[in-house]
């Protein structure tokens, strides 16, 4: 297995993909991934739909936002993954939330995405995170039940061409220590 620290800084947003399957050995891998990510008081509260039917993934495509770099990958990739979180679970005691914060499950469906793309990027495989789409009408394309919200869209397959490393923020830039 590679090193840890090797794959989170070679981990890109892949756009383009090999038209190669995804075994449902490595799916598995991937939602397992997921499974053992962690959450607000283990309340794991994600949902995970993974979406291989062509149909289905043209619908989602007609979701994503104009300009959205990684529409084409909506289709072009060989498997799909849908993260939805279930509303007022993470976050909440006693049906009352916890935080200032309140619902955690984008904080909490963050740790799920990145345990997908790091275990995806130790395996060969390239992924992207999709925020830019119409949430409600991909949602009802993927028929989330109420009380639940489609998060992310994560096309994931073997990567097309590799890709060099965006610039990034020098540690001292954003560390500070004992106060602001």
């Amino acid at each position: 297995m590679t090193d840890l620290m090797e794959i989170i800084k070679t981990r890109r947003s892949i756009r383009k993909y090999q038209d190669r399957p995804v075994s449902e050995e490595s799916i598995h891998t991937l939602l397992e991934a997921v499974q053992w990510a962690p959450s607000w008081a283990n309340c794991q509260c994600w949902e995970v739909v993974v979406v291989k039917d062509p149909e289905i993934r043209q619908r989602l495509q007609e979701t994503m936002a104009p300009k959205n770099p990684a529409t084409k990958a909506i289709v072009d990739a060989p498997v799909l993954l849908a993260l939805c979180g279930v509303l007022k679970k993470s976050g909440y005691y006693n049906g009352s939330e916890s935080t200032k914060h309140g619902d955690w499950f984008m904080f909490d469906l963050g740790l799920a995405t990145q345990n997908l793309c790091l275990a995806a990027q130790s395996m060969g495989l390239g992924t992207v995170i999709v925020g830019l789409f119409d949430h409600d009408r991909a949602g009802a394309v993927l028929k989330v039940p109420e009380g639940m919200e489609l998060a992310t869209l994560i096309p994931a397959g073997y990567p097309a061409k590799d890709s060099k490393a965006p610039k990034r923020r020098e540690i001292t830039e954003f560390t500070h220590y004992d106060t602001f």
